[in-house]
């Protein structure tokens, strides 16, 4: 057993740590919908799932809470029974610090785990990297969770006044033009794309596109407010018939977290309530509203497909396919080709998803360092705002 394992394992743990570190004990425990899940929730359901799919392995291992085998449980129906999501932020106990002790207890128990020179016939790397891109994932929503609950408190509380990095100005709009061509290399490759993938990049195969262009950047909120002055959440011709019903049913007049006062619109971020940044690219729209934003402009979503090619071959050229904003795509969350999940609980992790969900692409601010992939494929349901994706556009050629 070499060290990175135990080095990457010690690294993943301890940038939860980091996010909470600002938080009081009351910021733990509110669940603000029931997309949202308490804090607490995510430091015990990511320690669960290493007692779970790691230590329970060991024959001797008896946990010292049973009972969390049910209330940390997120979707695995082949591992038991599950607390309901949507009263998560329900429970007074266990405590935060009792979630502490636990995250330590298991830790302890992982740590010698990991450095057991028979480890391999216990829990395999890849059992492991799947925990610690899955802890990963969940450190990003504990960050988008939180801007949740802190926008439904009237004080604007501010999670860490440097949260939100200062945009750079607007470059022109350019488009990067793509032939026609049967792509043999979608998807994953271990060669070239790191050493762990999730299974839904699998496997790789061909796709045809037709010609297009695609933005050199994301729409930016300046960009976004033309589409609002002009009318766009009052015309339905812009909108899928679902994504107007939902406008209206909402009451939709702007991205999530915006808010209209007398000195004009101001956004709610984990700083705080700021003035909308026009330079900044838009976030906080769901997959209806940016389909929408791009018929207005005359223009549409690129497929995911299309994203991934010309993100691979035109380098720079791309400005923010990283670490801004995740970026809605017009594909629908299916099966790659002869796809095939996984056996066991594991398979439960994204195959039994793939319906009625849209496919985003790159990654966003909140995204931990070393998580983002080329070939990465997030998935939310097309109505979502509260995660932080953004629009990047696309058109057809002749």
């Amino acid at each position: 057993m070499s060290d990175s394992m135990l080095d990457a394992y010690r690294q993943v743990r301890e940038h939860s740590r980091k996010i909470c570190a600002p938080l009081e004990t009351e910021d733990y425990v509110i669940q603000s919908m029931p997309d949202v899940s308490p804090t607490r929730w995510h430091l015990a359901h990511t320690t669960w799932f290493f007692e779970t799919f790691c230590l329970k392995n060991l024959p001797d291992y008896v946990p010292e809470q049973p009972e969390f085998e049910v209330l940390f449980n997120s979707y695995y129906n082949s591992v038991g029974e599950q607390f309901p999501r949507d009263r998560r932020g329900l429970l007074s106990r266990p405590t935060v610090a009792e979630v502490w002790r636990y995250r330590d207890q298991v830790d302890e128990a992982m740590f010698e785990l990991l450095e057991r020179p028979d480890r391999d016939s216990i829990v395999t790397d890849e059992v492991l990297r799947t925990g610690l891109n899955h802890e990963q994932q969940h450190q990003e929503l504990m960050l988008t969770d939180l801007l949740h609950v802190f926008s439904c408190n009237p004080l604007h509380p501010v999670y860490r006044s440097d949260a939100v990095p200062e945009s750079s100005p607007v470059e022109d709009l350019q488009w990067i033009e793509c032939p026609s061509e049967v792509v043999e290399s979608i998807g994953f490759d271990d060669s070239c794309d790191g050493p762990f993938c999730f299974d839904n990049e699998l496997p790789r195969h061909s796709s045809l596109l037709l010609p297009h262009a695609i933005a050199n950047r994301l729409v930016t909120n300046g960009e976004y407010l033309e589409f609002i002055e002009d009318g766009g959440y009052e015309d339905p011709s812009y909108w899928l018939s679902v994504g107007w019903s939902t406008v209206q049913s909402e009451g939709w007049r702007a991205p999530m977290y915006w808010h209209l006062g007398e000195e004009g619109w101001h956004q709610f971020t984990l700083a705080g309530l700021r003035p909308v940044d026009e330079n900044a690219p838009v976030c906080h729209v769901s997959y209806l509203e940016a389909d929408a934003f791009a018929r207005w402009s005359g223009y549409r979503l690129p497929t995911e497909f299309e994203w991934e090619i010309a993100v691979r071959n035109s380098g720079e050229s791309i400005k923010d396919a990283f670490g801004s904003r995740w970026q809605w795509t017009a594909s629908d969350y299916a099966p790659y080709p002869k796809y095939a999940a996984p056996e066991g609980a594991i398979g439960e992790y994204n195959g039994k998803f793939m319906c009625g969900q849209k496919v985003l692409r790159g990654s966003s601010v909140a995204t931990p360092e070393g998580h983002a992939r080329l070939t990465y494929r997030n998935f939310f349901p097309p109505s979502m705002r509260w995660q932080i994706c953004g629009i990047r556009l696309a058109t057809d050629l002749d």
